[in-house]
C-alpha cells in the first residue's frame, strides 16, 4: 500500500512538513508496513519558499525589511541554484507578522515586500517567484511600488499614506523612478486563490475580514481598489478590466498591480510547487493520497493546494482525502462538500475533536491532526475486512 500524503501548512499552527509528518504518524498506527511518500506543498501562501527550496535544492538569505506596521522585522527569501529569488509576501507583509489585535487592513502596507525584492535585485537576481498567499494586507502592492521607487499622489502632490484605506486619495501614479533593474525581470506570481480584485469575490470581501476587516471596512477598502484600478489603467495605460483578471485578488490586490505595473505573469502557485515538487511522479501507483490545510472549503477549489493535488490525483484514478483543522459549514445554501467532490477529493474531515477556541485548536493542531489520520486509517483497515 503507497499512501501519498501532500498537505499544505495548517496556518499559524502546523508547516506543511509538520502536518505531512503527523499524518503519516497517525495512519503508520494502523498500516505500520505500508510505504509512505511525504510531499509538503503550498500554493503562494506561507511555506511556499520552503517548499521550492527544498525542492529545488536552493538556500536561504536574511533580510531586515518592514512588516506591515512599518516595523523592522527579519525576514528571509530563497535563491534557487539557478538564480532564482522566491520571495513570500507573508514573510515581511504576512498575518504571521502581526497579533490579532493588530491587524487592520486600513492601514498595513506591503512595502516590506518591496524591500525584499531590492535586496534581491542588489544581489544580481533578475528572475522572480512571489509567493501571493497570507498577507495581512490590502492596499494593491502600493507598498511594494513604493519601495521599488514608484510614487502616488493625492490631489495636493504629496506621497499617500501606507495602507488600502489611502488607495481612495490617489489621483495620479509616478512610475518614473522606479528601479530600472525591474526592466530586465521576469516575475512569476505565484497565486493562492483566483479571486479578482474587487466586488463579492474580490480581495476585500473575501479574505479582508480574516485580516480585521469589519462589514463598513470592506466596503471602504473595495471602493478603493475600484478607484486605484481606474488610475492605473488610466496613468499607465494599462487594457480596461484590471479590476476583474483572475488572481488579481491575491494578497489583497498585489496580484493585479503588478501584473499591471510589471508586467508579472499570475499563475497558480500550487501548480508552480506541484511541478517543483514531481508530485505527478510521486502519486504513480499510489493507493491513496491525502491532503489539507488549515480550512477546508469552498475557496479550497479557487486554486488552493488541496485542489491542485486532487486534480493530479484524480487523473491518475487515485482517491483523495481532505483533512482540515476546520471544514466548510453548512448553511442555508447547503455546505460546500459538493464543490470539493467535483474537484476530486474523496472525503473531507475536520480535525478538531470538540468546540474549542481557537487558540486550543492551534495548540493541538499535531496531536488533533494525528489523531484524526489514525481514525481514517481505522475505518479503511475496518472497510477492508467486512469487503
Amino acid at each position: 500500500m503507497k499512501v501519498v500524503i501532500a498537505p499544505d501548512s495548517f496556518k499559524e499552527s502546523l508547516s506543511a512538513t509538520e502536518a505531512a509528518h503527523a499524518i503519516r504518524t497517525g495512519f503508520s498506527a494502523i498500516f505500520p508496513h505500508a510505504e509512505f511518500v511525504l510531499v509538503p506543498i503550498a500554493d503562494g501562501g506561507e511555506g511556499t519558499v520552503a517548499a521550492l527550496v527544498r525542492a529545488l535544492g536552493g538556500e536561504y538569505r536574511l533580510e531586515r525589511a518592514s512588516d506591515p506596521l512599518g516595523r523592522p522585522v527579519d525576514a528571509q527569501y530563497g535563491v534557487t541554484p539557478d538564480g532564482v529569488a522566491l520571495i513570500e509576501v507573508a514573510a515581511a507583509s504576512g498575518l504571521a507578522c502581526l497579533t490579532p489585535a493588530e491587524r487592520n487592513p486600513l492601514t498595513a502596507s506591503s512595502r516590506g515586500t518591496g524591500e525584499l525584492m531590492l535586496a534581491a535585485l542588489d544581489a544580481g537576481l533578475r528572475r522572480f517567484v512571489i509567493g501571493l498567499g497570507g498577507s495581512a494586507t490590502n492596499d494593491a502592492g502600493q507598498g511594494i511600488l513604493c519601495a521599488l521607487g514608484a510614487r502616488f499622489l493625492d490631489e495636493n502632490g504629496h506621497d499617500i499614506a501606507p495602507g488600502g484605506a489611502s488607495l481612495r486619495t490617489v489621483t495620479r501614479v509616478d512610475v518614473s523612478r522606479l528601479d530600472k533593474r525591474l526592466r530586465e525581470c521576469v516575475i512569476e506570481l505565484a497565486c493562492d486563490v483566483d479571486n479578482p480584485l474587487c466586488g463579492e469575490t474580490g480581495a476585500s470581501a473575501i479574505f479582508g475580514p480574516q485580516k480585521g476587516a469589519t462589514s463598513d471596512h470592506v466596503s471602504v477598502l473595495d471602493d478603493a481598489l475600484n478607484h486605484f484600478a481606474e488610475v492605473l489603467e488610466r496613468d499607465l495605460g494599462v487594457p480596461p478590466g484590471l479590476a476583474a483578471i483572475p488572481g488579481g485578488g491575491a494578497a489583497g490586490g498585489i496580484g493585479a498591480t503588478l501584473n499591471a505595473v510589471l508586467g508579472a505573469r499570475l499563475r497558480a502557485g500550487a501548480d508552480i510547487i506541484a511541478e517543483a515538487s514531481r508530485l505527478d511522479d510521486a502519486i504513480d501507483g499510489a493507493s491513496l493520497v491525502i491532503t489539507g490545510e488549515g480550512r477546508v472549503d469552498s475557496q479550497t477549489v479557487r486554486g488552493k493546494a488541496p485542489a491542485a493535488v486532487a486534480r493530479i490525483a484524480r487523473q491518475k484514478g487515485v482517491p483523495v482525502i481532505a483533512l482540515g483543522g476546520s471544514i466548510g459549514e453548512i448553511g442555508e445554501s447547503g455546505s460546500d462538500d459538493e464543490l470539493l467532490y467535483g474537484a476530486g477529493i474523496h472525503a473531507v474531515f475536520g480535525a478538531v475533536r470538540a468546540p474549542c477556541t481557537i487558540e486550543n485548536a492551534l495548540r493541538h493542531a499535531h496531536q488533533n491532526l494525528q489523531a484524526s489520520a489514525r481514525n481514517i486509517a481505522a475505518a479503511i483497515r475496518i472497510g477492508q475486512t467486512l469487503t
